[in-house]
């Protein structure tokens, strides 16, 4: 993360996120806003069976099935830290070797 750039967390808001709890994600991250992020409510992301997709922008990092207790560790470690959570990355876009 680059210092002084403003990420941008998406969290999905369309319907099969929507039934697997991404209103409460989207509340989660919204409780521990801070300065160095902004937290948007986004139509589908493509990732509809995995759920809730959570995409922060712009370092392209994708979060899925992402449950509302997650949310203070991606935030911490993550949007704070620098360094994403790698048991939560999907693994459709970021492949590990």
């Amino acid at each position: 993360m680059s210092q002084g750039k403003k990420l941008c967390v998406l969290v999905c808001q369309n319907r099969s996120c929507k039934e697997a709890g991404s209103p409460e994600v989207l509340a989660a991250f919204e409780g521990v806003q801070t300065h160095n992020y902004e937290v948007i409510a986004a139509d589908c992301q493509g990732q509809c069976s995995s759920g809730p997709t959570v995409r922060i922008l712009p370092e392209e990092t994708w979060y899925c099935r992402v449950q509302p207790t997650d949310v203070p560790v991606i935030v911490e470690q993550h949007l704070k830290g620098g360094k994403p959570v790698q048991a939560k990355l999907n693994p459709r876009i970021h492949m590990r070797f």
